[in-house]
């Protein structure tokens, strides 16, 4: 009804409707709304939440408004002094007047807290089918848990028991009382993806490990021929039981390629000798004498050769040198070679 030339109000079935168009303003049931066409503009809103922030967490955001803007809507109701039940029986009108698709409330309980809602071609569904969903939008569940939240005066949660979107007559939801929250669904994704996050670094990690580990074998302890029946392994660092392994393997299964007669082991780089060390030495050496070749200590400082002495290895019979260059010639020379200037 038409009430001067820049007012409107319009009573549709006990809702009342009106505009102001000198302030700009339009209103249902006394406080301000605006309109969306439901499968161009809202639809459009709806799929740019999903594409910025994912089809799982955009749910569950919009189960979380759903929820907040039901709890808003039982307050203001409840603001009116109506009795509860009459303000449930007054829902499903306004709802329906307010273009939310035909609701039904199949039944409720105030003492149990429980209640079966029935939504049929509410704005939801028509935007779900726009977007070829195949399973039922979380809003308006969400937000008639709210509204009943607020009515019941305890925390309402929902089950979905028929879907339209999935091909039912319409869709319908049943609520009761739980410990169930927005919050606490939220919370259950953040911790849900902070897990996922850590899987995924500590599979980065694991990977970045094995790849610089491959590295490590490749460039730690390289195997130099010097010449033919002289090779030099320089020791670098420390030594535990995985890289010490890796390092003797790698020897003797090269050793017979190679038909080194000496291996000189340069141990000027060698760091963090303890009795594991001295061990893997005594080992390495009689699995390369098994072979055939026989081994040279070079680059030994003064408290390695202490450590030696005082383990009572037998690898103080071992040639050592202090610098690699005495330990090449010394293997030269058992050899019956020697270096000289070229004539």
């Amino acid at each position: 009804m038409e009430t001067n030339s820049s007012k409107y109000e319009i009573n549709v079935n006990g809702s009342l409707f009106d505009w102001d168009l000198a302030d700009a303003t339009f209103r249902f049931e006394n406080d301000d709304v605006v309109v969306f066409w439901v499968n161009t503009a809202f639809k459009t809103l709806l799929d740019s939440i999903e594409e910025i922030s994912g089809e799982k967490s955009a749910k569950l955001v919009l189960e979380t408004a759903g929820y907040r803007t039901g709890k808003i809507v039982s307050k203001f109701y409840l603001e009116s002094n109506k009795e509860k039940e009459d303000i449930i029986n007054h829902l499903p009108n306004i709802y329906l007047t307010a273009g939310w698709g035909k609701t039904d409330i199949v039944s409720f309980c105030l003492e149990e807290k429980k209640a079966i809602v029935r939504v049929n071609s509410g704005w939801e569904y028509k935007i779900n089918i726009a977007q070829k969903k195949k399973t039922e939008g979380s809003f308006l569940p969400g937000h008639w848990a709210g509204v009943l939240s607020g009515l019941f005066e305890t925390n309402i949660w929902y089950k979905v028991r028929q879907s339209q979107v999935q091909g039912d007559q319409y869709s319908e939801y049943e609520f009761f009382e739980s410990e169930i929250t927005p919050s606490q669904n939220i919370n259950a994704m953040i911790k849900e993806r902070t897990q996922s996050a850590q899987k995924e670094l500590e599979k980065e990690i694991a990977e970045q490990t094995r790849v610089l580990s491959e590295i490590i074998k490749e460039i730690s302890s390289p195997i130099i021929p010097v010449i033919d029946s002289i090779l030099v392994i320089p020791l670098v660092g420390r030594y535990e039981e995985l890289r010490a392994e890796e390092l003797l393997n790698r020897t003797l299964m090269n050793l017979p390629r190679y038909k080194a007669e000496y291996l000189i082991l340069d141990l000027t780089a060698l760091k963090g000798v303890n009795q594991y060390t001295l061990d893997f030495l005594k080992k390495f050496v009689r699995a390369a004498s098994l072979l055939g070749s026989n081994c040279i200590f070079v680059g030994i400082s003064p408290d390695l050769s202490l450590q030696i002495i005082e383990s009572g290895n037998k690898e103080t019979q071992i040639p050592c040198f202090s610098i690699l260059q005495k330990g090449i010639t010394h293997a030269l020379d058992q050899l019956g070679l020697d270096i000289s200037p070229k004539k």
